[in-house]
C-alpha cells in the first residue's frame, strides 16, 4: 500500500508570502467598503472578508431615508425620491446597506419598510 493520497499537492511558491504595506482606505460615505464587506467590484483595490454582488431595490412610493448608521434615530446623510434606486449589499435585521444612485452616490442604510426588490 503506497503512502501517498490521491490529492494533488501543489508546490509553494518561492519567496515570502505576506501583505506587505498599508492597505488603501476608503473615503468615508462614497465608497460601497465597510471593514467586513465591499461591492464585488472594489475585489482588487480594498482588502475585506468578504465581497458582495449588489442586488437591486427600489425605493417605495414615500422615498426613504439614507442613514449613517442601521437605526431610525441615526443621522439622514439625504432622502431618496420615491422610485430611485438602491444598490443593496448587506441586509441585517430590518435595514439594508448599500449605495444609492449608481457608482458614484452615497452609501449608508435604509430601512427594509422603505425599499423594494427591483422586478418584483
Amino acid at each position: 500500500m503506497s503512502n501517498t493520497d490521491s490529492h494533488i499537492r501543489l508546490s509553494a511558491p518561492d519567496g515570502q508570502l505576506a501583505l506587505t504595506g498599508p492597505s488603501a482606505s476608503a473615503p468615508v460615505g462614497h465608497l460601497p467598503v465597510r471593514g467586513d464587506l465591499a461591492h464585488i467590484a472594489l475585489a482588487g483595490t480594498y482588502f475585506v472578508p468578504h465581497y458582495a454582488e449588489p442586488m437591486a431595490h427600489i425605493c417605495t412610493a414615500n422615498g426613504a431615508s439614507l442613514r449613517a448608521a442601521p437605526a431610525a434615530e441615526a443621522d439622514e446623510i439625504r432622502t431618496l425620491a420615491a422610485g430611485a434606486t438602491f444598490a443593496v449589499l448587506d441586509i441585517a435585521g430590518e435595514w439594508a446597506w448599500g449605495q444609492a444612485d449608481g457608482e458614484a452616490g452615497p452609501v449608508g442604510y435604509v430601512a427594509l419598510s422603505q425599499l423594494q426588490r427591483a422586478g418584483t
